[in-house]
């Protein structure tokens, strides 16, 4: 029954936010499709509020400072090279934003792959949870016109029971040049650790 509980909680918040498969999204309906259900604020160059404690229950603003951005734009910087490079670099970006925001929500030590029995813990975060962090980091990268070869689009959810595997949702990012959509994972990886970046068709195919 307590298995069942956490993912219909999970389950309800990918109906609340409106995942959708990332059709070429404009910003606006990016924003709209990720925050609007959670009532979250879009994030700015200034501020980003961080969801943790499952289904984005707990909400801390980090404020972005002039030295936070010059970090971001160095972390960045590689990634002109290349649309994989680019890809390295968000990497980069996230590890160094989960770090950043650790002390300010209270989520340093937060683990991979939090499941139902740290649902009551705001420590935490489930997928609802870092899917938005992590889209709202790419969006302030957009913002900040620091990603050059992808474009940020909606999350997107797998799984919803239907086909036996527990729902899970991702950040997503689309290749400019060829149209490829990549999967931006950060709740697979624990504290402090870059993001799992792959395909999105692959994602799809995961437990």
């Amino acid at each position: 029954m307590r298995k069942a509980f956490g993912f219909a909680v999970v389950a309800a918040a990918f109906v609340a936010v409106g995942v959708v498969p990332p059709a070429a999204a404009d910003v606006a309906s990016v924003v709209a499709a990720t925050y609007s259900g959670l009532s979250v604020s879009p994030p700015s160059v200034d501020s980003i509020d961080i969801c943790h404690g499952f289904g984005c229950k707990y909400r801390d603003e980090l404020g972005l400072t002039a030295a936070d951005r010059a970090t971001l734009a160095k972390l960045l910087a590689p990634g002109k090279a290349s649309a994989a490079a680019e890809r390295r670099a968000i990497g980069a970006a996230g590890a160094w934003f989960d770090r950043r925001m650790g002390p300010v929500a209270g989520t340093t030590g937060h683990v991979a792959r939090a499941n139902r029995y740290y649902m009551f813990d705001k420590r935490q975060m489930d997928c609802v949870d870092s899917s938005r962090n992590t889209t709202s980091l790419l969006l302030v990268l957009e913002q900040l016109k620091l990603l050059r070869h992808h474009d940020v689009a909606e999350p997107v959810a797998r799984g919803y029971l239907i086909d036996g595997r527990p729902p899970h949702v991702t950040a997503v990012l689309v290749e400019k040049a060829t149209g490829t959509e990549w999967s931006v994972d950060s709740w697979t990886r624990s504290y402090g650790q870059a993001p799992e970046i792959m395909q999105l068709s692959q994602w799809k195919t995961l437990d």
